[in-house]
């Protein structure tokens, strides 16, 4: 051999184990699940804007302190329940690198497992700690017998009122809708004498999902039922379900409510309450927080809470509300993401947003706290409410469904002279052909 070609064969074997080291750091980047990042890993977390930044921004500080490899990146979304769920289908939709993590409305479950969106989390949660959660909260994020969400607080429509002013006239808390007409009816005409405008109600009456939730209530409190048990079908435009929105039209916007309430959500039918301008507020849960703080609220002190108000011959029904921790199935740190939705799930974090927040917790071990009953003393008394809340059809056509309701509802209560018998009719065929694709 030359010498040129010995120092020549010298050379690759010098370098060979570079190139071998070289090469198996590559396979192992290119075959590993998840890429490693150098330094901390971020996530990001996509939620709606809170009404309680503050006890939100103390979880952000606690969970970075004590995961300082993983930062985590929010970006909020609209509050609107229907605007967040077409941004945050929108990213699922493309498998945006922008949504690790996710706030999951307690309807949409069913519709982002059937789609492959969320990542099944049975291997991240034993059914030990499945078994700590309200069961009505795991199997609402139960698909297939697969879990894919992580139950954070549990919302159930309540009726707040003005024990003041229910005193001073000589009532007490209202058990059916006409009562509480005629409360609101006659408080507002004797607060007018004396020169005191002041509306009777407050609720969540504008084309969202929010809607379907407030007049969900109204229907099961009659006897209807947006689907019938027995069929499977539509049940809207059966008489219950049909006279229980003619009320609403007629008694409530038409009545004692403000006109505007056909334009609130949940923060402007709160502060129309909280602002001394409203008799009886429809909300949820962390209303209480809010209405009873002197810092944000003209009320505080004043204020009562009670079920929900039925039909004649009916009972008080509440809609399940609440909302869970997703972790996107196209996530590259699914480690990392579960850290964080399982940190929002756990038991400090729930005490924390009950306390600082006003949220119901889902872990039952909560509702035995000293801490937690001393801020939120309703709970004790709502815990059976919480419980056996009623759901909104399951079903991962939901969307679809929710947006016949709301174009429904809405038409029906906002035109006075609307017919809300050919209407519910004609969302009850709508609704019908959907449900037929899935059979």
């Amino acid at each position: 051999m030359k010498k040129a070609e010995r120092t020549s064969y010298t050379g690759i074997l010098g370098i060979l184990p570079v190139l071998l080291t070289c090469l198996l750091g590559l396979f192992l980047l290119t075959s590993c699940g998840e890429k490693k990042e150098a330094g901390p890993t971020t996530i990001r977390f996509v939620t709606w804007k809170p009404n309680q930044p503050a006890a939100w921004g103390e979880l952000f500080r606690i969970f970075h302190q004590e995961n300082p490899d993983i930062i985590v990146q929010p970006e909020t979304g609209p509050h609107s329940s229907t605007a967040f769920h077409d941004l945050l289908t929108q990213k699922l939709k493309n498998r945006s690198k922008d949504a690790d993590v996710f706030l999951m409305d307690v309807i949409w479950t069913s519709e982002f497992a059937a789609a492959g969106w969320a990542e099944p989390l049975d291997r991240f949660m034993p059914q030990t700690e499945k078994d700590r959660f309200i069961p009505g909260t795991i199997l609402a994020n139960t698909h297939d017998g697969i879990l894919y969400g992580i139950p954070l607080f549990i919302d159930s429509g309540m009726l707040f009122y003005r024990k003041d002013l229910l005193q001073k006239y000589g009532f007490h808390p209202p058990r059916t809708w006409n009562e509480l007409v005629h409360q609101a009816r006659t408080i507002m005409a004797g607060e007018s004498s004396v020169g005191r405008e002041i509306s009777g109600y407050s609720g969540q009456f504008k084309q969202y999902e929010g809607l379907v939730c407030n007049m969900l209530e109204y229907l099961l409190g009659n006897g209807g039922d947006i689907l019938s048990s027995e069929t499977g079908k539509a049940a809207i435009a059966e008489e219950p379900s049909v006279a229980a929105v003619r009320f609403v039209r007629d008694s409530i916007i038409g009545g004692i409510a403000p006109k505007g309430v056909l334009t609130y959500q949940e923060p402007e039918s709160l502060d129309l309450f909280i602002q001394d301008r409203a008799v009886f507020l429809r909300s949820w849960p962390y209303a209480w927080e809010i209405a009873n703080d002197p810092a944000r609220s003209h009320i505080a002190g004043k204020v009562g809470l009670a079920k929900l108000p039925h039909f004649a011959g009916g009972k008080s029904y509440a809609t399940l509300g609440g909302w869970q921790a997703g972790v996107s199935a196209f996530s590259q740190k699914k480690e990392a993401a579960w850290r964080f939705a399982r940190f929002l799930g756990s038991e400090r974090t729930q005490k924390i947003l009950a306390i600082r927040a006003g949220r119901a917790p889902t872990r039952t071990a909560l509702y035995t706290d000293a801490e937690v009953l001393a801020a939120n003393p309703h709970f004790s008394d709502m815990r059976e409410v919480f419980l056996s809340a009623h759901p909104r059809p399951r079903s991962p056509l939901y969307p679809a469904l929710s947006n016949v309701l709301q174009r429904y509802f809405s038409k029906a209560i906002s035109d006075r002279n609307s017919d809300v018998r050919r209407e519910a009719r004609e969302a009850a065929r709508e609704i019908d052909r959907l449900l037929s694709l899935t059979q």
